[in-house]
């Protein structure tokens, strides 16, 4: 959220977060008093729709101990009951409320305050000039206490106008939505306004899960501009062709159908890199782990022993096993736990059963800048069909993205099975211009020294 809003909500000022139902408001103001509490800085929940037993235990799911920033003195849970005959005969205003405020401010230095659904206490009041004259007294007392207040709300069915004026007296203004796409429920965060400050105003994946709200933001660009050298692609021959292998830090394509050999060159690539006491993270979204382990034996990679060294780590889910934001949250937790000098994604064409293709390109655009940011390689592997190589490369619409682009090719002429690889791109770097054949061996693939740029693979066979 920092990131987002450039830094964090406006101090000593009022910031409302609206948005439909189970969209996270009341969460993310809970977690804005919890993480200040901890930090030592106390603060004030009031909540005109959950009580305050409610809020505890809904915070317990989110492994948030509220009682005990209480017993600490550091965090005030209000409930306020509100009187119904002062409200029915139309006496009632916002100023005991805020007496008991004074008092609570007064007691604990508290500079945090959270007033939860602020519609609800706001809809007391019979008239619209009732509920401005109301508000306005609200925004004045938060402003003369030196507050930095978050006021949520739902999104209201009518009355336009009250609601536009509660954002123009907002200092920042976060929307929330919730939506279905493709039979997949995703939350969304956007900044409205943010009154003298930038901010990164595109809308925004929102989590809610243990520890509390996740949110992951494409990064304003921070591409890296210091050289960080070759790294092997575990296959000398290909590192010839691509004067000395990859670029380290960088995001490397390699497209091909199904049997082509874009899982052995990765093997190869992951191997290589934990023989030097490097780190690798391997994405298999194709299938699990053991039988990846097992597969790649055949080609002569032992991936066990890296494993048991703590420089491989696979993770094999399935792209329907959860949403896009869940799968991106676990892959950051890992790239922030393990952590990986490398990242392979085996494939990036899976992604598209997250849900829709743009959902697709969302998620492989979000790892890659995450692990670009951070200098970590990032191989994607994409499954293409056999006869459309050249036409429909990237899958995701990604080609202009990477630095790095092979493409892996096959043909069955006669009774032979023959393979061809192509560097079509290497960003910065002179490489090889022809088609290469190569073989899948017991010791990994083999590519062929000559090169076979201008002759169709039927040529070549003879």
């Amino acid at each position: 959220m920092d990131e987002i809003l450039e830094g964090g909500v406006p101090s000593g000022r009022t910031t409302l977060v609206r948005g439909g139902p189970g969209t996270g408001k009341t969460v993310i103001a809970l977690e804005f008093l919890y993480r200040g509490a901890l930090a030592g800085d106390p603060g004030i929940f009031v909540s005109f729709e959950e009580s305050a037993f409610t809020l505890r235990q809904n915070a317990q799911a989110l492994a948030w101990d509220l009682e005990q920033q209480e017993q600490n003195g550091r965090l005030i849970l209000l409930s306020p009951d509100l009187p119904e005959h002062l409200v029915k005969s139309g006496d009632f205003d916002i100023a005991g409320l805020l007496a008991i405020l004074d008092g609570h401010i007064a007691e604990t230095g508290a500079k945090r305050i959270v007033i939860d659904a602020s519609d609800v206490l706001l809809r007391l009041f019979r008239s619209v000039e009732e509920r401005e004259n109301q508000l306005i007294r609200l925004y004045q007392w938060l402003a003369k206490q030196g507050q930095t207040a978050i006021l949520t709300m739902k999104l209201p069915v009518s009355e336009a106008d009250f609601h536009e004026r509660h954002e123009y007296m907002a200092d920042c203004v976060l929307h929330l939505d919730s939506r279905v796409t493709g039979q997949v429920a995703t939350r969304r965060l956007r900044v409205i306004k943010y009154r003298g400050s930038s901010f990164i105003s595109n809308e925004v994946p929102c989590l809610i899960a243990p520890g509390g709200v996740k949110l992951m933001p494409i990064s304003r660009s921070r591409l890296q501009t210091k050289d960080l050298g070759k790294v092997s692609t575990g296959n000398s021959e290909l590192d010839t062709m691509l004067q000395g292998g990859f670029d380290r830090g960088t995001c490397v394509l390699v497209a091909g159908s199904t049997g082509t050999g874009k899982s052995i060159l990765a093997a190869a690539f992951a191997t290589a890199a934990c023989e030097r006491g490097e780190r690798l993270l391997y994405v298999n979204f194709e299938e699990g782990m053991q039988s990846f382990v097992r597969a790649m034996r055949s080609p002569g990679f032992d991936l066990n022993a890296p494993q048991q060294d703590g420089k491989l780590q696979i993770v094999a889910e399935l792209p329907e096993a959860m949403g896009s934001e869940e799968h991106l949250l676990r892959l950051f937790q890992h790239i922030e736990e393990f952590p990986p000098d490398h990242v392979v994604v085996d494939a990036i064409s899976a992604c598209q059963r997250l849900g829709s293709e743009e959902i697709a390109f969302d998620f492989v655009v979000r790892l890659l800048n995450h692990c670009r940011t951070r200098g970590i390689t990032c191989v994607y592997l994409n499954q293409i069909e056999p006869d459309r190589s050249t036409h429909w490369i990237s899958g995701v619409g990604i080609s202009s993205l990477v630095d790095a682009l092979i493409v892996l090719e096959q043909k069955w002429p006669g009774a032979e099975h023959l393979r061809r690889l192509l560097i079509i791109k290497h960003r910065g770097n002179r490489h090889s211009h022809g088609y290469r054949r190569f073989r899948i061996t017991d010791q990994g693939i083999r590519i062929d020294e000559n090169d076979a740029a201008s002759q169709p693979v039927e040529e070549v066979k003879r």
